[in-house]
């Protein structure tokens, strides 16, 4: 168990169960981080939303399901460090210094890969479909312009790297640059 402290403020993480940076991480992420969800979504994690679950909530689901914890709460962090469940403390005022947080905690990719992405919306998995499978149901322009498209398997969704694709890398971009800056900070 590991814990990190710095003029008396918690900013480390318990160590964790399972396979660190590798497929399949599976989070529970509290109410004040719902952005973050969808990311870790897209990066290929399974990342459950507890927007309306108390803590005592949050705790019993991460510790049934063997989650890692995702939270901004102090109080929070530290009763899932006393309970022994696997938790990290996020902070950063933005998406990019979140994901950068957890790429130098973690080991998290900060790539997306289309293959293991998950649903941003409801944390299914998604997967290509042919591209005469979802004309009418995306932007004409859209379906013309873009040859792979991919479909949730939960809420039917469907998602294409369109122009909104520049901005998902440029955040991305930012984020792995933050994590090899602070980790090359690191002691």
């Amino acid at each position: 168990m590991g814990r990190s402290w710095l003029g008396g403020a918690v900013v480390g993480y318990l160590s964790l169960r399972g396979n660190p940076g590798g497929k399949g991480m599976r989070f529970l992420v509290d109410a004040m981080l719902g952005k973050l969800a969808r990311w870790l979504r897209l990066l290929g994690h399974d990342a459950e939303y507890g927007r309306d679950a108390s803590d005592e909530e949050l705790l019993a689901r991460a510790a049934e399901e063997g989650r890692i914890l995702l939270t901004s709460d102090i109080g929070l962090f530290k009763r899932a460090l006393s309970s022994g469940i696997s938790v990290v403390l996020v902070k950063g005022s933005s998406e990019e210094e979140r994901l950068a947080l957890l790429a130098r905690r973690l080991g998290i990719r900060l790539e997306v890969d289309l293959e293991n992405s998950r649903c941003p919306k409801c944390n299914s998995p998604v997967v290509e479909v042919p591209k005469e499978a979802v004309r009418g149901l995306v932007p004409e322009g859209s379906w013309r312009r873009y040859e792979r498209f991919w479909r949730c398997t939960g809420c039917g969704q469907v998602y294409w790297q369109g122009s909104h694709w520049s901005n998902i890398e440029a955040v991305l971009a930012r984020a792995r640059e933050l994590a090899r800056a602070r980790s090359s900070k690191a002691p």
